[in-house]
């Protein structure tokens, strides 16, 4: 083989290899603006809402090659309705159990996209020591430059309905529905850049 033809086979081959060996970019989760909600029917007369305060994390993404990875960590002890008996209630051994069970993981499985845009996440969600698979619908996706920090950024809203039961937490039902909403805003900067205060 003449040495330029080859030469030139290998560059071109070499150029349609590199895209797909191109590492994801890696975030880490911004604890201080990622917060998980909760909102469930209480007595079949309202809407009752509470969060989770403390979120951690480490978020691939590439949007060219429409992968991912998402793994994330929820204390359980951060829980917050507003009401602190209630919180000391959903603490105890009768609910999560925190110091038994003082942890919530959610480990993706696959990203979906449409196009470059991120439109779900499926994963397995650890709650009070039992996994279950979910599908998360992102409904809101934005990955750009940090307005005040001035770094690569990422941002997403996600939602899924979950039954508690399914996880072993099943006391007051029916008076408490058993479908739990689950809303997770996540805001993520490009590995190792500072975060912003409050």
């Amino acid at each position: 083989m003449n040495r330029d033809i080859g030469l030139a086979l290998l560059l071109g081959a070499a150029s349609i290899v590199a895209p797909s060996s191109r590492a994801a970019d890696v975030y880490t989760i911004d604890s201080m603006h990622s917060m998980p909600a909760f909102a469930y029917r209480h007595l079949d007369f309202s809407t009752f809402r509470g969060r989770f305060g403390k979120t951690s994390g480490v978020i691939t993404l590439d949007p060219a090659m429409h992968s991912g990875t998402a793994d994330v960590t929820v204390d359980v002890g951060s829980v917050d309705t507003g009401v602190p008996m209630l919180d000391e209630f959903l603490k105890s051994p009768k609910f999560f159990d925190a110091a038994k069970f003082p942890l919530i993981k959610f480990k993706s499985t696959s990203f979906g996209f449409a196009g470059e845009q991120l439109t779900s996440v499926t994963g397995d969600l650890t709650i009070h020591g039992v996994t279950r698979q979910v599908k998360l619908e992102v409904t809101f996706f934005a990955c750009h430059q940090h307005q005040l920090l001035k770094v690569p950024a990422c941002g997403a809203d996600a939602r899924v309905t979950i039954r508690r039961s399914d996880f072993g937490l099943s006391m007051f039902i029916p008076n408490d529905a058993d479908e739990v909403e689950l809303e997770i805003g996540v805001e993520a900067l490009r590995k190792d850049q500072p975060t912003l205060g409050p």
